[in-house]
């Protein structure tokens, strides 16, 4: 294991961003961070699986159990259980439904929805539906905790010294997502304050689809050649238990990871679905896979290798917030913590026999493998990639107004960690009131790589330091990785529901340690 480093040691390393880009080679951190990436390798200790033996799962689909008000009611509840995620060994999670990852949600652009969260769990959680066009109350508030069921425990929360309290809710609560939002690959996870980090390591995190008539009018991939994969990765103690360094195991009181892992928490066995580098079977046949990057911290560069051949290129269709207006075509994917990418892979274009590995160029070892696809028979195929997809991605125009953000390390209470314009997270001072249906620039600064997710809505990219955005920013966005050193300007419009919502770093280490602020829609 790499020595540890002090907390304020960390933080010291480098003082200025010509330091972070000088280092950027060996990971912007340090000498022993994996490059690409902002974050420390934890080592499993328990022996692992070949990759590509275990069988790819596919979680469940939710199911409604009736109506409410209109909308369709779906009961979710947040509970421990023991699963099998390495072979032949019980790994205990934290999951929605007790699964990992917790079942897809399949709802319709228009249709309200209202999913009533029961939390049976020893701490207080708050589900957040990232990507979702939601009112304030819904959104998933940092502050808004689910208490245990029946624990009437003083859960008013100490933050940077001051004890802060939000809505408490006692053992259940009904989230309404009106839905007036595109199709899209959205996915839901825990967001309480300072804990994110490890409630979503241990397992609270699941896919939501956004479905609409008019994706289903344009013959894509479906049924089963359009996969989930959830994408993240974690490590495992010598009992299969997950490893996680918390300041407090138990998730209580103390927030925050122990100080070498402050940049982010790498694990070093890939899990698709749950499943440790799993294997899956497919046609001759055009698939459609939604990719999330569930992971902590750690970024993802991925590619189709094909033994003796060129790599495959991906058809990239959509983005986080549903639909391009055109395909494009991708020989690579980097995906950032909290990312989506809608893709189509044509497996007609190989022989039957064929083995194509999902693989992270950015991985060295056991990192570098991802998922393995068998192409094992012929098959008819009628679903086609149409040349538009979506008239819906009309260029927004800034006004007069930009905002800049920076995202850097800083103090924190009496501590060291991650702020936004040297102000760490403070739920009563928005850094920003945003009239509804006002479209500005907003500029994001960093310091090493940081995922920014702005809640409530999409935005488009704008600009790279001062150059037009890769190809894999276009479409709508709620989250984009900015490298280090960077500057990434997006424009933003709020619409529709005025409230108090938060923007902040997906590399989940950095959002528990203060590096998320509140913004009001007027």
């Amino acid at each position: 294991m790499t020595p540890r480093m002090s907390r304020r040691g960390f933080l010291g390393v480098l003082g200025g961003a010509a330091a972070v880009a000088g280092l950027s080679a060996c990971g912007a951190v340090g000498l022993d961070t994996p490059a690409g990436q902002t974050g420390e390798t934890l080592t499993s200790a328990v022996p692992l699986p070949a990759p590509y033996t275990v069988p790819l799962p596919i979680p469940a689909v939710a199911r409604p159990t009736g109506t409410l008000d209109g909308a369709d009611l779906y009961e979710i509840t947040q509970r421990a259980a023991d699963v099998e995620i390495l072979p032949g060994r019980r790994t205990a999670i934290w999951g929605y439904d007790g699964t990992f990852p917790g079942p897809t949600f399949e709802t319709r652009s228009g249709r309200p929805v209202v999913v009533r969260h029961t939390n049976r769990l020893p701490v207080p959680t708050v589900a957040h539906l990232h990507g979702g066009h939601t009112p304030a109350d819904s959104d998933g508030w940092p502050l808004d905790l689910v208490l245990p069921v029946g624990d009437s425990s003083n859960w008013a929360h100490s933050h940077n010294g001051t004890t802060m309290t939000g809505d408490l809710a006692a053992g259940v609560r009904e989230h309404r997502y009106p839905m007036t939002q595109r199709a899209a690959t959205l996915w839901y996870h825990d967001h309480r304050m300072d804990f994110t980090g490890p409630a979503v390591y241990r397992g609270l995190a699941g896919m939501h689809i956004v479905r609409d008539d008019a994706e289903d009018a344009l013959g894509l991939p479906h049924g089963d050649r359009e996969l989930p994969l959830v994408i993240c990765d974690r490590a495992f103690d010598a009992d299969a238990a997950l490893s996680y360094p918390s300041l407090d195991r138990t998730l209580r009181t103390v927030p925050g990871v122990e100080d070498h892992w402050m940049p982010g928490v790498l694990g070093d066995v890939v899990l698709v679905n749950g499943a440790p580098w799993p294997v899956h079977d497919v046609d001759a046949a055009r698939y459609r896979l939604r990719i999330l990057n569930a992971a902590n911290a750690r970024r993802f560069v991925l590619a189709l290798t094909v033994p003796g051949g060129p790599d495959m290129p991906f058809t990239q269709i959509g983005s986080d917030g549903g639909l391009l207006a055109a395909p494009q075509r991708l020989d690579s994917i980097a995906m950032a913590p909290g990312e989506r990418f809608d893709v189509v892979v044509d497996f007609s274009a190989v022989p039957v026999g064929t083995e194509v590995t999902l693989v992270n160029t950015l991985g060295t070892g056991s990192t570098a493998d991802v998922l393995r696809f068998r192409v094992v028979r012929t098959a008819r195929d009628d679903s086609r990639v149409p040349d538009r997809l979506a008239d819906d991605v009309t260029p927004l125009v800034p006004g007069p107004v930009m905002r800049e953000f920076s995202f850097s390390r800083g103090a924190v209470g009496g501590t060291r960690g991650w702020t936004i314009n040297d102000r760490s997270f403070d739920p009563n001072v928005s850094l920003a009131d945003v009239p509804l249906g006002q479209v500005e620039t907003w500029r994001f600064r960093t310091d090493v790589h940081h995922p920014v997710h702005v809640h409530l809505d999409q935005f488009q990219v704008l600009a790279r330091d001062g150059r037009p955005p890769r190809p894999a920013d276009a479409g709508w966005k709620d989250t984009v990785d900015v490298l280090p050193a960077e500057i990434v300007d997006v424009a933003v419009r709020f619409t529709q529901y005025a409230g108090r919502y938060v923007f902040h770093c997906h590399n989940l280490e950095h959002e528990d340690m203060a590096m998320m602020a509140t913004i009001r829609t007027v």
